[in-house]
């Protein structure tokens, strides 16, 4: 069911580290091509609210900046997409972050990546003053420094899995690159619009 309510949005995955700028970006891009925005640490937390046993437990795997499993996040998300209407596509921030999530997803309906590259410096920068400002509770330098290891050691074989995908996420947070950003989803959107279909594979540059 999901397969067949899915095949033909445009669905954009955001990847980066925490505090590589994805958030910023996807809310922007969003808005302005009118496309649902979903951002899987939203969801999770948004989930580890909850009172139930399995709340709980992603609750507890959140607190100590480790992963959640694939099998829940792949259950969220897939229920918020199908929820959405009246929406063009998808900006899906924070997904993949591991090689089987992506080969899973793929199985359902291909996608166009987007990866903000970041040094780690500039991430743990961005996630400290989040700490300050309250905006996150699990982020003090133990946990981002576990959150940025855990990062990078699943997610570089989905880095270079989409390798030719990359576009750079160094400066400010809320402007950087976005005109490239915005060149290559563009780039993205006439293809699809103009072969009607969402299997097909875009390699942007």
């Amino acid at each position: 069911f999901a397969a067949e309510k899915l095949k033909d949005s445009i669905i954009i995955f955001m990847i980066g580290g925490p505090g590589s700028g994805k958030d910023v970006q996807s809310i922007r891009l969003a808005s302005k091509y009118d496309f649902s925005h979903v951002a899987i640490g939203e969801l999770l937390w948004e989930e580890a609210s909850r009172n139930t046993s399995k709340s709980k437990a992603i609750k507890d795997i959140l607190m100590k900046g480790a992963l959640v499993p694939s099998g829940y996040v792949l259950e969220l998300l897939t229920d918020k997409m199908l929820k959405a209407e009246n929406v063009k596509g998808f900006f899906i921030e924070g997904f993949p972050r591991e090689i089987n999530q992506a080969r899973l997803f793929e199985e359902v309906v291909s996608s166009v990546y987007v990866l903000f590259d970041c040094s780690t410096e500039t991430m743990i920068q961005r996630l400290m003053i989040r700490s300050q400002l309250g905006q996150r509770v699990n982020n003090n330098e133990k946990t981002i420094r576990q959150q940025l290891e855990t990062h990078y050691t699943l997610c570089d074989p989905v880095l270079t899995y989409y390798l030719q995908r990359i576009v750079r996420g160094e400066g400010v947070c809320d402007i950087v690159e976005i005109k490239k950003v915005e060149s290559i989803l563009r780039k993205c959107f006439n293809m699809l619009l103009s072969h009607k279909i969402s299997q097909l594979p875009l390699y942007s540059h």
